[in-house]
C-alpha cells in the first residue's frame, strides 16, 4: 500500500504534526508545494484553518487531486478557534471525487494567546497514537 504525506503550515504547527505522521508512516512529509505525481493509496493530509477559513493554497492543492491519483485521504490538523477544519476540507476533497476517511485528527493550535502552547507534547503523542491506529 503506497502512502504519501502532504501539509500546509503557515506558523509551523502542521509542519511539526506532519513530522510525527512521517515518523509513524515511514515516508517523508512534504509541503503542498510538492504535487502528487504518482498514485497513492493513502494520502495523509495536514492543514489548518486561519481565522476559520481554509487557506487558498490548500484549496488550490486540493483542486490538483483526482481519484485516479489518490485512493483516500486521512486528515490531520490543528485549530485555535473552531473545533476542526475537517468538515471544510472533507467537502473540498469530496468535490474532487476523493474518498475521505471518517477517521481524522484535530488538536488545538495556538493563535497568539489563544490556545497558547498548542500543539504540545500531549497533542503530538495523541497524533502518533492516531496514526498508528490508521496503519492497522
Amino acid at each position: 500500500m503506497t502512502k504519501a504525506i502532504r501539509y500546509y503550515s503557515k506558523f509551523g504547527h502542521t509542519r511539526k504534526m506532519a513530522a510525527v505522521v512521517a515518523d509513524k508512516v515511514g515516508v517523508p512529509a512534504e509541503s503542498i508545494d510538492q504535487p502528487i505525481t504518482e498514485y497513492v493509496d493513502v494520502l495523509y493530509f495536514g492543514s489548518a484553518v486561519y481565522a476559520t477559513v481554509v487557506d487558498w493554497r490548500v484549496k488550490k492543492f486540493i483542486k490538483t487531486l483526482t481519484p485516479d491519483m489518490v485512493g483516500r485521504v486521512i486528515c490531520f490538523s490543528s485549530a485555535a478557534i473552531i473545533e476542526s477544519n475537517y468538515p471544510k476540507v472533507k467537502e473540498l476533497l469530496e468535490k474532487q471525487g476523493i474518498k475521505v476517511d471518517e477517521r481524522q485528527f484535530t488538536c488545538r493550535g495556538s493563535m497568539g494567546p489563544i490556545q497558547a502552547g498548542h500543539p504540545n507534547k500531549a497533542d503530538f503523542d495523541a497524533l502518533a497514537s492516531f496514526v498508528e491506529s490508521t496503519l492497522e
